[in-house]
């Protein structure tokens, strides 16, 4: 017999997948320990298990795995030949028609940039601006900077300059972070500037003291001044994504959290691992928040036992929570999933002892984290999806 964790290891199915997997009765374990809730399985249930992990990467109905775990045990060779010839011709009819589609999205798009009449960046920037605050505000956005080569101008920090303010934006399309700081000297119309990721570290490293920073654009040259030392190079040749139009959330639920508490909660309190994953991004763990009757923020186990070190489930500990220090007029209702190390960064980008979670009126919108006592400063988590 294998424990719910060997079983995890052997069949690259996660532990919360084998526990989601029990409960909607596509693959239950062998016994289940009355006293303990330990789950043991057959030693006969890992090719079935392995065979689920496959079916559900090929995008696989669970429906259907339900019918081909069945066929398979049976030895009803037909009815599960039928199934995966059924599931392939789905995936190939839904392939044709997102190739329709993207044709079409590509035409569009070369209608747009028009790249043949494409006039070189002109733009002309001079900002003067305290150095802390500058400092302070690419502190705040600078973890949210994207990775994916595939995505290049996400690899970068948007320098928004609007009359008398400038703001810095990254993303990376799981978190967006907005700084905003006071700037002087621009008495042009709205510039926008992306600044690559390594002269953004450049440029945060000759921030260290007080005085004065001068940032200036030049075509598609980038220049700051701190002082007598400099730092410059080119900017990103892309547009950086409309912002403002991905931070029109609805009307949440503000709820004042301490952060050391929640901090300590995040780290000393259950996850899960995420069942979906981006290509190239390795497994995630995931907290699950929410807010009970009385206004305080929970870190929430899912109500199941929990594996310890070595795998095995916590007898003693069949749903942990944590409280997050923090306390609000009214509970969520709901539980809203989000990755455990991005949270984690964007509380310590807060750079405050004491921040605000805005929950959205679902668990499918974003999660907010401002400040109190500044609102042009924030970032966004998108939440991961729950499976249960």
């Amino acid at each position: 017999m294998r424990s719910i964790g060997e079983m995890a290891r052997d069949s690259g199915l996660g532990v919360s997948a084998l526990r989601f997997y029990d409960r909607a009765g596509v693959l239950g374990p062998a016994w289940v320990d009355p006293a303990s809730g330990y789950r043991w399985y057959a030693p006969e249930q890992l090719d079935e298990a392995r065979l689920l992990a496959r079916l559900r990467r090929a995008g696989m109905p669970l429906a259907d795995i339900r019918l081909v775990l069945a066929g398979w045990s049976g030895e009803d060779t037909d009815l599960v030949r039928g199934l995966l010839q059924a599931h392939l011709r789905r995936l190939e009819r839904g392939l044709t028609e997102a190739r329709v589609e993207f044709s079409t999205l590509r035409e569009l798009l070369d209608h747009r940039e028009n790249p043949m009449t494409a006039s070189p960046r002109t733009g002309t920037v001079h900002l003067s601006l305290p150095a802390p605050a500058l400092a302070t505000a690419l502190d705040a956005v600078r973890f949210a900077v994207g990775r994916d080569p595939e995505l290049p101008v996400l690899g970068g920090v948007l320098f928004d300059v609007e009359g008398d303010a400038l703001r810095v934006v990254a993303t990376d399309r799981y978190r967006l972070a907005v700084a905003r700081t006071d700037a002087a000297g621009h008495g042009g119309s709205r510039e926008q500037v992306v600044v690559p990721a390594p002269l953004v570290d450049a440029m945060r490293a000759l921030l260290g003291g007080d005085g004065s920073a001068r940032f200036a654009v030049e075509g598609d040259r980038v220049t700051l001044e701190a002082g007598e030392r400099q730092a410059s190079g080119q900017r990103l040749a892309h547009d950086f994504p409309d912002y403002r139009r991905l931070v029109q959330l609805p009307p949440g639920r503000r709820v004042v959290v301490a952060v050391p508490a929640l901090r300590e909660a995040l780290e000393n309190g259950p996850v899960r691992v995420a069942e979906e994953r981006e290509p190239g991004r390795s497994a995630r763990d995931i907290s699950v928040l929410t807010t009970v009757d009385d206004g305080t923020v929970l870190v929430c186990g899912d109500g199941v036992p929990r594996e310890d070190a070595d795998g095995n489930e916590d007898r003693d500990n069949k749903a942990r929570e944590n409280e997050a220090g923090a306390r609000d007029t009214d509970g969520l209702g709901y539980r809203v999933g989000v990755d455990r190390g991005f949270l984690l960064e964007a509380l310590a980008a807060g750079d405050r002892d004491r921040l605000v979670l805005e929950f959205g009126p679902a668990p499918t919108a974003p999660l907010a984290i401002r400040r109190t006592d500044d609102e042009g400063t924030f970032s966004l988590l998108m939440p991961v999806r729950l499976e249960d």
